[in-house]
């Protein structure tokens, strides 16, 4: 994993505006799923006070329903950061794949892409490794954690992630349109 990405803040500085901040996850099961929110609800907790969190949660399942998929695929496009959590040591499911495809042709906002894989079970990591070429194509950053598990492994709040997801953040665009921007205004 990364330890930490090096942009400059994109927050006018002292504007006082409110910037939101949305987080699609999908994921494999239950226990997966907690995970991504456990995940999540680290954002929130040290990153809160800076950004308006928005999130949704999609079951890998829920994603073979087509039309489901494809509203899925809207959130994962206007998104800040995508969360992909399964235990991982497999391909993703068809659905899945799907999904990715679908938002990567949407043209994703999204500034990372964040894979969370079980280290108990991952010895090689197609699904891994997939997010990563995905993130690649997208230009994105990819963060791969296998081992950040909360029962196991480094704790959610250890130096390294508060340095990344505090990196992610400072990439946030308060005021993305940028029409007003003009050299007379």
């Amino acid at each position: 994993m990364q330890s930490a990405l090096n942009f400059p803040s994109l927050r006018p500085s002292g504007s006082g505006m409110d910037s939101n901040f949305n987080v699609v996850i999908a994921y494999e099961d239950f226990e997966t799923g907690k995970h991504a929110k456990r995940t999540y609800d680290f954002l929130v907790e040290h990153l809160g006070e800076e950004c308006q969190f928005n999130n949704q949660m999609w079951k890998f399942d829920v994603l073979a329903v087509p039309r489901l998929r494809e509203m899925a695929a809207k959130d994962a496009a206007q998104a800040d950061i995508i969360i992909v959590a399964a235990h991982g040591g497999n391909e993703l499911p068809v659905e899945v794949h799907s999904w990715i495809e679908s938002w990567l042709m949407e043209q994703t906002r999204a500034i990372a892409l964040v894979g969370l894989f079980d280290p108990n079970e991952v010895r090689e990591n197609p699904a891994g490794r997939y997010l990563a070429q995905v993130a690649r194509r997208a230009g994105m950053e990819y963060f791969g954690q296998p081992g950040l598990w909360p029962e196991g492994g480094p704790a959610l709040g250890s130096e390294i992630n508060e340095r990344t997801f505090s990196a992610l953040t400072g990439m946030v665009q308060l005021d993305r349109d940028i029409s007003h921007w003009g050299i007379n205004e």
